[in-house]
């Protein structure tokens, strides 16, 4: 996709039911308990569409599809009018889990590229949008107001804008 500096930056941690989304990755192995799930990325991204996001089975397409949609701004609770703040955590507080930057098709287009760059994309693989039991430094990472240990509450961790 080539880049056009008109358009807001992509957010790779969208939700279904945002505007102008496309799959840019896919969970590698089953959702569920897995403590250290990795994302592969497609070669291209793909359109959202009702049959496509059914292929996530019985769970919840943000558990299985990394998405992109572009940058809500200040309608996300993570961007502080500048910045994503989501993407500085993910930096701060997750490990590097690869030792090159993947292959990613929005990288030209990415929020979390254009912000944090190469730091971005060496934690990005780990990121699932939508994950039951996260470990804690996912949890404090999805946090938009603040990094701080919080008890489990056995809702889903929601990695994502808007």
């Amino acid at each position: 996709m080539p880049s056009d500096s008109s358009k807001p930056p992509r957010c790779p941690s969208a939700q279904p039911g945002m505007d102008d989304l496309v799959i840019f990755g896919v969970r590698e192995g089953a959702a569920g308990n897995d403590r250290s799930p990795r994302v592969g990325y497609l070669t291209d991204p793909l359109p959202i569409t009702e049959d496509v996001l059914s292929l996530a089975g019985p769970v919840a397409p943000g558990e299985i599809f990394r998405m992109a949609a572009p940058c809500g701004g200040e309608r996300c609770r993570h961007f502080d009018g500048t910045d994503c703040r989501l993407a500085a955590r993910i930096v701060t507080l997750l490990p590097v889990v690869v030792g090159s930057v993947p292959p990613c098709a929005i990288r030209s287009e990415c929020r979390w590229w254009k912000q944090e760059g190469k730091a971005a994309c060496l934690r990005c693989p780990q990121v699932i949008t939508e994950r039951y039991d996260p470990p804690e430094a996912i949890r404090q990472a999805a946090d938009p107001l603040s990094p701080v240990d919080r008890p489990s509450s056995g809702s889903p961790v929601a990695l994502m804008g808007t």
